[in-house]
């Protein structure tokens, strides 16, 4: 069976739902970052959504926004719709958007929102999301990422070096990305970097933001 054509919102599907527990653990932390950067309106278009559990638990949090998700894999595109399917009203049915493949199937936003993305995808990823990032972005909005990240070169701690490790010998494109090299390729598409929060389990929220 085919999934939907690139840029086309996604139909229901009952029973499609997946479930990632590690949702659970880390939305109230991500939500305080998102609630002290995002805009006070505008769309925020959240790239890589997964399950869809952040995009209805945020769009929740954040009624005065309109919540657009999104993913590139046709599973997870079906369970953003399904848990959107009772959502809130300023939850929007999912994009089929692969972050490096331009263009994106969005003209403007006032902010952008990726978490564990980086690290699970090929440095393509990364550059793509900073093209788009730098395109799509109305001035002085911002982007969110989310994760894993070394610092010059070496890992902030044990657990993340055998992540890393897992990562990588699943796929030798993975792996947990340097803060540098993330920031450069920012840079690199007229975003700076405002903010590093440091996030339990030994992760990081960066907030770029466009001039």
């Amino acid at each position: 069976m085919s999934g939907p054509r690139y840029g086309e919102p996604v139909a229901v599907a009952k029973g499609a739902r997946l479930h990632a527990p590690a949702t659970a653990r880390n939305r109230d932390a991500i939500g305080r970052v998102l609630a002290e950067h995002l805009p006070a309106r505008g769309v925020v278009v959240e790239i890589a959504s997964g399950t869809g559990e952040h995009a209805r638990h945020f769009a929740a949090a954040f009624p005065h926004l309109l919540w657009q998700p999104s993913d590139a894999d046709p599973t997870c595109l079906a369970s953003i719709a399904a848990w959107g399917r009772d959502g809130p009203a300023n939850l929007r049915p999912p994009l089929a958007l692969d972050v490096a493949r331009w263009p994106w199937p969005v003209d403007r936003a006032e902010a952008l929102v990726c978490v564990n993305l980086l690290h699970i995808a090929p440095w393509v990823a990364c550059q793509g999301l900073m093209r788009g990032a730098g395109r799509v972005l109305a001035p002085g909005g911002v982007l969110v990422v989310y994760g894993p990240f070394m610092k010059a070169g070496r890992h902030t701690a044990e657990s993340n070096a055998r992540f890393d490790r897992s990562l990588r010998a699943s796929d030798p494109g993975w792996g947990v990305r340097d803060l540098a090299a993330v920031t450069a390729e920012a840079a690199a598409n007229g975003l700076t970097l405002t903010a590093e929060v440091a996030m339990p389990a030994n992760n990081l929220s960066l907030v770029f933001a466009k001039p």
